[in-house]
Parts: structure tokens; sequence; C-alpha cells
């Protein structure tokens, strides 16, 4: 990646040497400063499941000791942002006016003017004026010398006013256009309150191209307007970088620097908000941009009502004005004024119906046109708006939902952060920081939440055409819902036994083990889930799927006849799935490999 400018240098330098910090797959809620690299991109994925619970347990052992677990979690990925709060963005700004003032030999304020014309960019400013200086001080303004000569007179008009003053009360920028105080502090006034545009502000004569700086802001504008000024200016500094935006959440101050190419655009504020860098929209990986406009758009608009109204009512056959009939026999009254009486089967007029048509509950005669292919048009089209209504509401109401349950689920991480997790040290004689794997599980909890959401939005715009890869996704996502399922139940529910006793517990410890053990499990799950979702499911083979779910289906058949025994294996004995040209799927990530591979390519489960 290149770098545009020598800040992008300093700020590369920073970046690189930031700490390296938990965020396994998407900068989640969890910690301000979690972050994702695009280092995962790169490797080769795999989908390792476990089965049902117990095959579970057999991960919680590695993270035991939350201690150790932060140190594994912390080495997973290195931060690709950075949050600037308002002085940092002061003190960053003042930098590269105090730098390109001293390069080039001119004043803060024409530095200033400089910056803003080149959008901040240090390195722009330095190629342009080096490479045609007299250009670049015609574009933006500063000029050297005077393009009118200053009089000789001891009174003088003011250009605006055309009132007579002595030269001493008048004031000019370098272009030597004389304008009297009253006229110059009633321009910079309109100007600032007018916008941002008073940054570009020039000379009031307009045949002059000459800037105005902020010294002549500070002579002569209000309090007031120097404080809207310099909130223009401030703001101008993030607004028009490439690599810096605010954080769109409601009443925060602060900015992102995202290091632009490395990776997830998932970004986590100081003020806990997750947002996507790129579209400003929530944090949505592994959903691309694209299909969250579309998502998001579909929410808002009235596409889905007409879809309703089209599968749900007919029209009057008199006025025209949609009806819905939700129950009772077929007999229609539409409403005052039109009053019109009409069959809901044929839309006929219902004096012209009896017990010879059918009476109150059928039509023969609608039965006879439908025959004859009369309504095949009208029913065709209500058919298809009643599915594709069916099919939005199928996942608007999932994706719904665990928006929901994740904003419950913040209310719950903010409960145990502020009041539950000091009860719980008393409670069992712990320090609390030997109970961070709660606040973990809470977290990722949150995070998993959010994944899941997305995943809904992105399994409705797969084509239903794509069959394989729509079969392996509905997997994948159960498999990781079912994940989230078991962790949550166990953080909200068994947490709350440890909460309420009395003292201490004896098997508190055991406990730990299983939460920290089923986070971990659990993330295992969302990674492989997004890691999948963001290669577009590229990888899945049809046949590989299909032994996958069919030992699945086997496996779940035969533990609930008869249970594992004691002695049985907790992985069992792999099965080669080989196909017409002699492959094999591997039980464990459904790799297709070559005939003669003694273990998976991709995550050397051995055959």
């Amino acid at each position: 990646m290149e770098l545009e400018s020598d800040d992008d240098m300093h700020d590369a330098n920073e970046v690189a040497s930031l700490d390296e910090d938990d965020d396994y797959y998407s900068g989640g809620e969890d910690d301000d400063n979690m972050v994702e690299t695009g280092e995962d991109e790169e490797e080769d994925y795999c989908y390792d499941y476990a089965d049902e619970e117990d095959d579970d347990a057999a991960d919680y052992d590695f993270i035991a000791n939350s201690d150790d677990g932060d140190d594994a979690l912390v080495s997973r990925s290195q931060k690709n942002y950075t949050i600037l709060k308002e002085e940092d963005i002061q003190e960053r700004q003042f930098e590269d006016i105090t730098k390109i003032s001293t390069v080039l030999s001119i004043p803060r304020e024409a530095a200033c003017i400089l910056l803003r014309r080149y959008n901040w960019s240090v390195n722009n400013v330095h190629e342009e004026w080096f490479a045609d200086e007299e250009n670049v001080r015609r574009a933006v303004g500063i000029l050297e010398t005077p393009v009118v000569k200053a009089p000789n007179f001891k009174e003088v008009s003011c250009g605006i006013c055309f009132e007579r003053y002595t030269i001493d009360k008048l004031r000019t920028l370098a272009c030597s256009h004389l304008f009297c105080d009253t006229c110059w502090k009633a321009y910079l006034s309109t100007s600032i309150n007018d916008g941002p545009g008073c940054l570009v502000l020039r000379c009031p004569d307009p045949s002059c191209g000459a800037a105005v700086g902020q010294d002549m802001i500070d002579k002569l504008a209000s309090h007031d307007d120097k404080e809207k000024y310099r909130r223009y200016l401030l703001r101008s500094y993030v607004e028009d970088s490439r690599k810096i935006k605010w954080c769109p959440a409601p009443g925060c101050d602060s900015a992102v620097e995202y290091v632009v190419g490395s990776g997830s655009y998932d970004v986590t504020c100081n003020c806990s908000y997750s947002f996507c860098w790129n579209c400003a929209e929530e944090a949505h990986r592994p959903v691309d941009c694209e299909t969250v406009a579309k998502w998001v758009l579909k929410n808002s608009a009235e596409s889905e009502n007409m879809n309703w109204i089209l599968a749900n009512s007919k029209p009057c056959p008199k006025c025209k004005r949609p009806i819905e009939k939700n129950q009772g026999c077929m007999h229609m009254t539409c409403t005052p004024p039109c009053k019109f009486e009409f069959c809901w089967l044929c839309l006929g007029q219902w004096s012209e119906h009896g017990e010879t048509t059918g009476g109150f509950y059928a039509c023969n005669r609608y039965e006879a046109a439908k025959q004859e292919g009369v309504y095949d048009d009208a029913e065709r089209r209500r058919e298809m708006a009643k599915n594709s209504l069916e099919r939005y509401t199928h996942y608007y109401e999932r994706w719904a939902s665990n928006q929901s349950s994740r904003q419950k689920a913040l209310a719950d991480l903010h409960q145990m952060e502020s009041v539950h997790l000091e009860k719980l040290s008393e409670v069992h004689s712990q320090p609390e920081s030997q109970l961070k794997f709660v606040i973990e599980a809470w977290q990722q909890i949150v995070e998993c939440r959010r994944v899941l959401k997305w995943t809904y939005a992105y399994g409705y715009y797969l084509p239903e055409v794509e069959h394989t890869k729509k079969q392996f996704f509905e997997y994948l996502q159960g498999e990781a819902e079912a994940g989230l399922e078991r962790l949550h139940q166990c953080a909200e529910k068994e947490l709350m036994n440890y909460l309420n006793s009395e003292g201490p517990s004896k098997d508190f410890n055991d406990f730990r083990t299983k939460l920290a053990g089923l986070t971990s499990v659990t993330r295992n799950y969302f990674e492989n889930l997004v890691r999948a979702l963001e290669n577009g499911l590229s990888d899945v083979d049809s046949q590989a799927v299909c032994n996958k779910m069919s030992s699945k289906t086997a496996a779940g058949t035969s533990k609930s006849k008869g249970g594992r025994g004691k002695g049985s294996s907790k992985t069992g004995t792999s099965v080669r799935n080989a196909d017409d040209s002699g492959s094999w799927a591997c039980d464990k990530c459904t790799y297709m490999n070559a005939r003669s591979a003694a273990a998976c390519q991709v995550c050397n489960h051995r055959n």
C-alpha cells in the first residue's frame, strides 16, 4: 500500500507499533481497542464443529485459566485503526500546519489555507508547491505581492459602504483592497453563520481571489463566530481526510483513523459503538456494505407494504379500494360511500348470487371460471406476492429478533459490569480480575448476536437456485446459533445460581471452566461462519455437504436412541466418503481431498 503523505508514514509506524489485541473476527464490542486484521483472509479455513454438547466439553480445558486465555487472544490480531479524541485531532492539525509553515517558510495562516485546499495531505502540498509554486499560490489565494497599490491619500473610501475613513481605520488582505472594520465584521459574521464555506472565504472584492486567513477571523470576528470557525476547521480535518471518519454514535465526538486496505472495516469507538468504517452503518461483518444498503432500504421502503396488500386483499370491483377478508362468508360489502356488495371469490355483484351459485361460502361461477383459466394471471400474481412476503417476513423476523436479543444482552452486560460482578466477587471471595471470564462470555454473546442478525440478511439475498450453497449456509448458521444458545443459557441462567448463593460454591471452578469453554467453542463456530460467508461459500462441494449433513443426521439419530457409551470415542472413526473420481471428503471440514492424501489438506484431520 502506498502511503500518501509524511503524516501517512507516521500513521503507519504508529499502527505497526501498537499492541496486539483481542478481536477474533470483527472488532467486537468488548474492548475499545479490539480490532481485526486482514490476515485471516489469507488463511485456508475449515469447519471444525462439535456435533453435540459433550463434544464441546473437550474444548473447555484450554481456557480454564482466564489470564492465559487473555494472552492467547491478544496475539490473534493487530490494531488496524486508532481512536482520536478532539484534543488528538487538534494536536495533529497543529503539527501539520507547523510542518508546512516551516518547510515552505510561509505564515501559519497561509499553511492552513494550503492544507485545506489539498485535504490536509502534507505530502500533496509539498508535491504541488515545489512543482509550481506560482500556480498554487494563485489557486488558493496566497499572494506574494498586492494586486493593487495602496493609496497615498489620507482618507480612502471603503470598498463596500463607500464611507471615507483614514487609512488606519481600514483593513486589507495581501491584495490591498481596503474595507472598514464594520463591513469586514459583517462580511465575516455572515459567511461564518452560512456554514463551513467560510473556510474558503475570499476577499470581498468580486474580482479578487485573495484568501481570508484565520488571522483576520481572530482580529475581527465575535467570540461565538470564532468558536464556530474553529469547529468548522477542526471538522474539516476529519471530513476532508480519506483515512479518518467521525464515529456516527449520537453524542460521540471521537473520530476513527483507519489503515486503508488492512482488512475488516468493522471498528469499535471508545463509546463502545461498533460501526463499519466504509459505509458508516452499524458493524455488519460478514455481510458486505452493498447487501446492507439493500436490506436497510428494503426494510424502510413501501415495497413490502404493496406486497402485503397484493397478497392479502382484493380491489372492490366498483371503487377499486383494496379490501382484506379475514373471516366470515363470501358476501362482501365495501365501506361507505361505495357500499358495493360483491362475491369475494369471483368479484361479481352479490345480487346475482344465491343458493344456485353455491350459497354464502362457495361460488360455482368462480370454480368454473378458474378451470377455464380466467383467474390464472391474477392468482399467479397474488401467489407470487404471498410467497415473496412470507420469505421476507421469515428473514426479517429473525433479523429483528436477534437485534432485540442483542440489545437485551448489552443491557445484561452493563448490569453485570456495574452491579453483579462485584456481588459475585463478594459471594465467592474472589477478586474481580479472576471473574473476567463472565464479562468475556457476555461480550461474546453480544458480538455473536450481531453476526447472527446479519446472516439473515445474507441468507435473504442468497440466490434460491444455488441449492448447495443455501443448504450449507443454513447448516453453518444452525450450528453457530445452537452454540450461541448454549452459551447464552449458561451465562444467563446457570450464572444466577452462583450469583444468588449465600456463600462460596464448591463447583464454581467447574462452572468457570464450562463457561469459558463454551465461550471459546462459540467463538470458533462464528469464526468459521464468518470466514465461510466472506468467501461466498465458494469452496463448498455438493457431495461433501451431503456427506457432512448425512453424517450429522446419522450421529444425531444414533445418540437419540442409545446415547454415547462411556467407552466410546469422542471423535469416532473417520469414514472415507469417496466420490466417483476417488476423492474423499474430510469428516471434519468437508474439504474434498485427493485419493492419495492420508490427512486433510485444510484441517490436517487424518482419514
